[in-house]
């Protein structure tokens, strides 16, 4: 019984870690569906708050929205407090789940129909659309919302962006060492390209969507070069399993008192678990990419709120400037130091990762923490099969 817990709590410590493909048997209804559960009902219920404001006026829709917004907060706290106990669903829970949740795209439309006697979108006009095109826009966002929300529980990105968050505040000397590194050489390559008379124009016409497509683009690419360069830091991960190392690798995991006398043998890792540990180093790397990037940002609406007067920027566009939400501040600029943060973290992102003086300052503890995970690994499948045994 007693192996039974510290395996269970072991289990929940791989979740809390941002591991949790490294539990044995981990699997969509046994693991995952369990805890995607606060997130699912989450979404269902906040998708009949926009319901609210279609017939509501006045007081009664802020209190109506209010009971709503509560009702979400605690189902979430509530069923992830049940989560918390890894419970795994049977055959007919997980039937139940799925198909109440399926069912969410068409109790929506039928609820907005019994209100406003019609069916349309969130934020879409009061012009006619379409039936089916009003019934895919459903199908698609809870679509989306399921798939979203599995591959986060999956492979833990809550956990993982929790701690990377954390590194980052609690090692200021590091962000501020790796922003010291990064910006004089973005600054070469970029400053003189933000006065540039052309991309002013551009960016004075430019839309935010399609410059926060811009910025998926150049995130797209960090992370395909990511995904490549850090499967090479995964082979040369260690697994050392002498006795001695794994019971310092179990201090502070509830395995700290487990009997290690002898060393273990390494434990092959599947598909899953490999890009579970991609997923861990990719986002270390994403966080420090966004880190230059508000550096970036940062610096360049100081330079061009110094140099680039509004007479200047008006006349290097050509026509009036546009206006953004900050006053004195143009758009223009706002969008300009935008791209050049993007294009700077992404390009910092990938010249970094072959830098061997990087690697070692930056990633060197992300990979003692892959090694560590793997070392717990291994006395927990040893604790675990000697239970079931």
């Amino acid at each position: 019984m007693a192996s039974e817990t510290v395996v269970r709590r072991t289990e929940q410590w791989f979740v809390r870690q941002g591991a949790p493909t490294m539990i044995e048997g981990y699997g969509f209804r046994s693991h995952v569906l369990p805890r995607m559960l606060p997130a699912l009902t989450f979404v269902a219920v906040g998708s009949l708050a926009w319901l609210v404001l279609l017939k509501s006026t006045g007081l009664s829709k802020w209190v109506l929205l209010g009971v709503i917004v509560a009702v979400m907060v605690s189902a979430w706290i509530l069923l992830s407090l049940f989560t918390r106990r890894l419970p795994s669903f049977s055959p007919r829970t997980t039937v139940v789940v799925l198909v109440a949740y399926a069912a969410m795209p068409v109790i929506v439309p039928l609820l907005q129909l019994a209100i406003n006697d019609k069916v349309t979108t969130p934020g879409a006009d009061d012009t006619e659309t379409e039936w089916w095109v009003t019934a895919l826009w459903f199908v698609v966002f809870f679509g989306v919302a399921f798939v979203a929300t599995m591959l986060a529980t999956t492979y833990g990105l809550g956990a993982l962006l929790k701690a990377a968050i954390r590194h980052v505040i609690a090692d200021l000397s590091n962000s501020v060492h790796l922003i010291g590194r990064a910006l004089p050489p973005m600054l070469f390559v970029t400053l003189f390209l933000f006065f540039t008379g052309e991309l002013w124009q551009a960016m004075n016409q430019l839309r935010w969507p399609r410059v926060s497509l811009v910025v998926l683009l150049f995130a797209s690419i960090t992370v395909l070069a990511a995904a490549a360069r850090l499967r090479d830091e995964i082979g040369r991960v260690e697994q050392d399993l002498r006795p001695e190392v794994l019971k310092t690798a179990c201090k502070g995991t509830p395995l700290s008192e487990v009997e290690i006398a002898e060393p273990l043998p390494p434990k092959r890792l599947n598909g899953r678990q490999t890009r579970n540990l991609l997923v861990m180093l990719a986002i270390r790397q994403l966080v420090q990419a966004a880190v230059i990037g508000l550096a970036l940002f940062a610096f360049f609406v100081v330079l061009g709120l110094i140099v680039v007067t509004p007479a200047i920027a008006e006349q290097w566009i050509g026509s009036p400037v546009a206006k953004s939400m900050i006053p004195g501040v143009p758009s223009a600029m706002l969008r300009n130091a935008t791209l050049f943060a993007a294009f700077g973290s992404m390009y910092f992102s990938v010249i970094s990762m072959s830098d061997a003086e990087h690697r070692r300052q930056f990633f060197a503890p992300v990979i003692e923490k892959v090694e560590r995970t793997l070392e717990v690994r291994a006395v927990y499948l040893d604790v675990r099969g000697r239970a079931a045994a």
